[in-house]
């Protein structure tokens, strides 16, 4: 690693009140940014910028199974917000909370835990609110391109601001003053656009890939024609005592009648197969938290490393909090590759995705690699098919939440238990259409990831801090 330095005046340390040499390393390059160079640097305070800034109420909120959506600051990514994490407030609530309601173009920024994740609301988002812990911002689109802004706020020019604000192991809050303290360089207007053109088309691609995944879901429900529907959610239920001797997991989730009798109406209907019969079941690894690497902190040979809250919208997060050295990549030996399925196991267990071409990553213990057995082939069953029966509530929700225990207090579900779930087989010609529309969407997301990973490139080298 380079060692940088650089010259700091008594004056300014008295003045910063700091004398961490990451501070004042950052902000002197921005001083010369500004005495030698040809950009416009602002404030994010500045009222040419910043218009509004406000974030979601802070009392306790009550979530409903439908509603509006509600964004935590954990469902917000760089460059993305997870769509599929399941929070819904009511629409009377939202209405009360107007100031934080969202609308296309608001730029969202996290202010606690992954500091300064920022994303872009986009058209055709809905209605939805934010917790607490994330800020909306709107800015004058006339001035400043709101893509290019939201890239730029993810680039190495804003995190390494946000890094030089806090020190030591303290749990980091960024408050209004800091946000509106980050230095924003304005570049040359082609520069915002070549940028802003991009962004936009990651959220176009992914926007139709999530379209394409909605249609597949929608036809294995048509061609499974189960009305799940009329299926009683029953409050209270008791089980016979010679069932506990069939089965060795007393849990009242594993007995829930909405879950038993969901698999039994799929089973008077269509063959089913223990996933076990038709698939290898491989966890993944902990590498240790002394082997991990913040973003700002890597090597560019240094690996991803993605934990259970890194899958979000049916994939693997591309900047994911920590990186681990390639040479722990390397011994591992994962056998992680494009077309196989992950599924999570511990914490928010049954979330689903799918590995792409443009992935390289380690996957932690808290997810499971799944990959079809040459027996899957007599069932005429794909990995993309596979994907969408897990992605579903009734198929993939409803078995795992049945087989989840709390270890200590975390939800877990043991891998031998998800060898279990039954994986109903239907006609090949539906396999066929599902599989094809899978493709195609994982193939456009692909088409994004390497889009964001250009976009994100050249912002850190346009400016270099």
């Amino acid at each position: 690693m380079a060692i940088k330095v650089t010259n700091t005046s008594i004056q300014e340390i008295k003045n910063s009140d700091r004398f961490e040499p990451r501070y004042h390393h950052v902000f002197n390059k921005f001083d010369e940014y500004e005495n030698f160079s040809k950009f416009q640097i602002l404030k994010f305070g500045d009222k040419r910028i910043l218009k509004k800034i406000t974030d979601g109420e802070h009392a306790g909120q009550t979530f409903v199974e439908e509603g509006v959506r509600f964004v935590k600051n954990s469902a917000v990514k760089d460059f993305t917000i997870n769509l599929y994490d399941g929070f819904f407030i009511t629409e009377e609530k939202h209405k009360q909370q107007k100031r934080s309601a969202l609308k296309p173009l608001d730029i969202l920024f996290t202010t606690v835990g992954h500091l300064g994740a920022t994303a872009i609301v986009p058209e055709g988002f809905g209605e939805a609110n934010i917790n607490q812990n994330v800020v909306k911002i709107e800015i004058d689109n006339s001035f400043i391109d709101p893509y290019y802004l939201t890239a730029y706020l993810n680039g190495n020019t804003t995190k390494k601001q946000i890094a030089a604000l806090f020190t030591g192991n303290i749990h980091s809050i960024i408050t209004y003053p800091k946000i509106k303290n980050i230095r924003i360089i304005i570049p040359k207007e082609g520069f915002q656009k070549q940028v802003a053109k991009k962004y936009k088309k990651t959220i176009e691609l992914d926007q139709k890939c999530h379209s394409i995944l909605e249609k597949a879901q929608v036809i294995f429900y048509q061609r499974i024609a189960i009305d799940f529907s009329k299926i009683k959610k029953e409050k209270t239920f008791s089980v016979k005592l010679s069932d506990f001797a069939e089965d060795d997991l007393w849990t009242p989730a594993f007995s829930y009648p909405l879950y038993v009798n969901t698999l039994k109406a799929i089973q008077k209907k269509w063959q089913t197969v223990p996933l076990g019969e038709i698939a290898t079941v491989k966890k993944g690894d902990e590498v240790g938290s002394d082997n991990y690497n913040k973003y700002l902190d890597k090597k560019d040979s240094d690996i991803p490393f993605n934990r259970t809250s890194d899958l979000v919208n049916y994939e693997l997060d591309q900047f994911p909090d920590y990186y681990i050295p390639k040479e722990i990549y390397q011994d591992l030996k994962q056998d992680v590759k494009a077309g196989d399925v992950l599924f999570t196991k511990d914490g928010n267990v049954g979330m689903s995705a799918m590995f792409t071409k443009n992935d390289k990553a380690i996957v932690a213990s808290g997810m499971v690699r799944l990959r079809l057995k040459a027996e899957a082939k007599k069932y005429n069953l794909t990995p993309e098919y596979l994907f969408i029966v897990l992605s579903l509530k009734e198929t993939g929700i409803y078995p795992a939440t049945r087989r989840t225990v709390i270890a200590s207090t975390i939800p877990h579900l043991r891998e031998e238990r998800l060898k279990e779930f039954e994986i109903p087989i239907l006609d090949k010609s539906s396999i066929d259409e599902i599989t094809n529309l899978v493709k195609e969407a994982f193939e456009l997301k692909d088409e994004k990831k390497k889009l964001i990973k250009e976009v994100r490139e050249e912002i850190d080298s346009y400016f270099e801090i």
